[in-house]
């Protein structure tokens, strides 16, 4: 059978619109985009136990992403993990300075993030600002010690 140009055009085409689609996946399952961020501005926070958090985490405030973990290091004056987060610019200057941040995990065993919680408080946090108010990651090892001593206590 002999194939013809026009075939042969919309077979090239319907693979690469495929190859496409792979990547688009791809990048949506990863939480990577290729599109430039925005203006942003920088929080800190300070967590006892950050668990698997990641950089490139999502930060939410009531299930909405507002933007993302961009560096985790050592705080060596208290040992603490130091969290750093990128947020989108909208919210600057309308995060109280009360908000708390909880380090959350989507589903049983899913991803970590950090969830975001405003307060009533009239000052605001600013570019720069640490939020203070911070619940650690729950371990579930942790969770099932404990559990495993309560059983053998009793």
């Amino acid at each position: 059978m002999k194939r013809s140009k026009t075939m042969e055009l919309g077979v090239g085409l319907f693979m690469l619109a495929g190859i496409l689609g792979l990547v688009f996946l791809g990048l949506r399952v990863s939480g990577m985009t290729l599109n430039a961020s925005g203006d942003t501005f920088r929080l800190e926070a300070n967590f006892a136990n950050i668990g698997s958090l990641k950089p490139r985490a999502r930060v939410t405030m009531a299930g909405v992403t507002v933007g993302r973990i961009s560096a985790i290091e050592l705080d060596t004056e208290w040992y603490d993990a130091r969290v750093v987060m990128e947020l989108d610019s909208d919210l600057e200057g309308e995060l109280s300075r009360d908000t708390t941040a909880a380090i959350l995990t989507a589903g049983l065993l899913g991803e970590q993030y950090v969830g975001l919680s405003v307060g009533g408080d009239p000052e605001m946090l600013a570019d720069g600002d640490t939020i203070r108010d911070t619940q650690s990651a729950v371990v579930l090892e942790e969770l099932i010690q404990q559990f495993v001593s309560n059983m053998v206590n009793d």
